[in-house]
């Protein structure tokens, strides 16, 4: 089985459209990301592969994330094109060059992408995807290049709210 799990970037400062990219996490942003993955390391949750747009408010999520799954911050992969708009077909060629060896990885970036990649990558989700959400996606599959759309199952799907 391979999982991937989809984060939304946590909750970032309000910004002029001059300095999107370099848009940095707020308190309540920085407590939801380690609300989330605290949550995912009390159920097991560990990283193989942690791969995150480069935009500033991305890459501090997938450092809190790091940081409490125990991931080394130095082994996190950085995707500009994450920041810049992907279709589903190049979110896939991503998945498919994670190492066969890797079970379980994780992504971290934006919306209205994710929720798309999200939508596309299960047969069925209907929720929405507020500031930090994150999904797991389960494959019945040996090798990363068999994942295909509408073929995931949804492992869980945890938001800040739910620990509020």
């Amino acid at each position: 089985m391979k999982r991937v799990v989809i984060v939304r970037h946590a909750k970032a400062d309000s910004y002029g459209y001059q300095d999107d990219f370099n848009r940095t996490l707020t308190e309540r942003g920085k407590m939801d990301a380690a609300i989330i993955s605290a949550e995912l390391k009390r159920r097991g949750i560990k990283a193989d592969i942690m791969v995150s747009s480069s935009a500033k408010r991305a890459v501090e999520t997938a450092h809190i994330f790091a940081e409490n799954l125990g991931f080394e911050i130095n082994n996190i992969f950085y995707e500009r094109i994450m920041y810049n708009g992907m279709t589903v077909s190049q979110f896939l060629e991503l998945v498919y060059e994670s190492h066969e060896s890797a079970e379980t990885v994780f992504f971290f970036g934006h919306n209205p992408d994710f929720h798309f990649f999200v939508v596309n990558l299960l047969h069925d989700f209907g929720i929405e995807m507020p500031t930090c959400s994150t999904v797991g996606i389960d494959f019945d599959v040996e090798r990363w290049e068999d994942v295909e759309v509408r073929k995931g199952k949804k492992a869980f799907y945890l938001t800040p709210q739910m620990f509020k």
